[in-house]
C-alpha cells in the first residue's frame, strides 16, 4: 500500500512539473533566413516590454515575425548573383513597395574585405544593382530605388574568419529615412 501511495505521489509531482514547451521559431538575423514551418497568415499580436509595462505595436517592417522585417541579402564570395534562398525575401520587399507606392528604398552594396577597394566597390555596387533588377523585373520602378555601393567601407563584423567575410557579403534594404542595422 505504501508503495502505490508513493508511486501515485511521484506521478502526480511529475505531472505538477511537466509542462508544454513552447514552439520553437528560429529568430530572423535580418538575414532573410526564417523558420517557415512555423510562418503565421495573420500578424502577430503587440508584445508586452516588460521593463516598460508598455505594450509594443509593430508595422509590417519592424515586426519581427514578418520577413519585410529581415533586410539584408547576402553572396558568396566573388559574386553579385542574387542566391536562391533570398529571393522570397526579395519578393516580399518587392511586393511591398508596389503596394506602398510612396515607400522608396536604398539598396547599400557591402563585400568583405578581399580584394582592392576599387574592386570591392564595383562588387558592392553589382550587388546592390542585382537586388534592384530582380526587384525590376517584380514590378517596382527605379523611381522608389536607389543603390549605393559602400564597398568593404561598413562591415557588420570585423575580422577574417569565414563567417565574418560571409556576413560582410551583403546588400542591405533600407527604407525611407532608415538607418542600416
Amino acid at each position: 500500500m505504501k508503495k502505490v501511495a508513493l508511486s501515485l505521489i511521484m506521478t502526480a509531482l511529475l505531472a505538477a512539473c511537466a509542462s508544454t514547451p513552447a514552439p520553437t521559431t528560429t529568430p530572423t538575423d535580418n538575414a532573410g533566413s526564417t523558420n517557415t514551418s512555423n510562418t503565421q497568415a495573420t500578424t502577430a499580436p503587440a508584445t508586452v516590454d516588460l521593463t516598460q509595462g508598455k505594450a509594443k505595436s509593430f508595422t509590417e517592417l519592424t515586426d519581427p515575425n514578418n520577413i519585410l522585417s529581415s533586410r539584408r541579402v547576402y553572396f558568396d564570395f566573388d559574386s553579385f548573383i542574387v542566391r536562391p534562398d533570398f529571393h522570397e525575401l526579395v519578393q516580399a520587399h518587392a511586393k511591398y513597395l508596389n503596394t506602398h507606392k510612396d515607400a522608396k528604398i536604398i539598396l547599400q552594396g557591402h563585400t568583405d574585405e578581399r580584394g582592392t577597394a576599387e574592386y570591392n566597390l564595383a562588387l558592392g555596387q553589382k550587388r546592390a544593382d542585382s537586388v534592384r533588377k530582380m526587384m525590376n523585373v517584380l514590378g517596382v520602378p527605379d523611381s522608389q530605388i536607389e543603390t549605393v555601393s559602400f564597398g568593404e567601407e561598413r562591415p557588420l563584423e570585423a575580422g577574417d574568419s569565414d563567417a565574418a567575410r560571409e556576413r560582410n557579403r551583403r546588400a542591405e534594404i533600407v527604407y525611407n529615412g532608415e538607418t542600416a542595422q
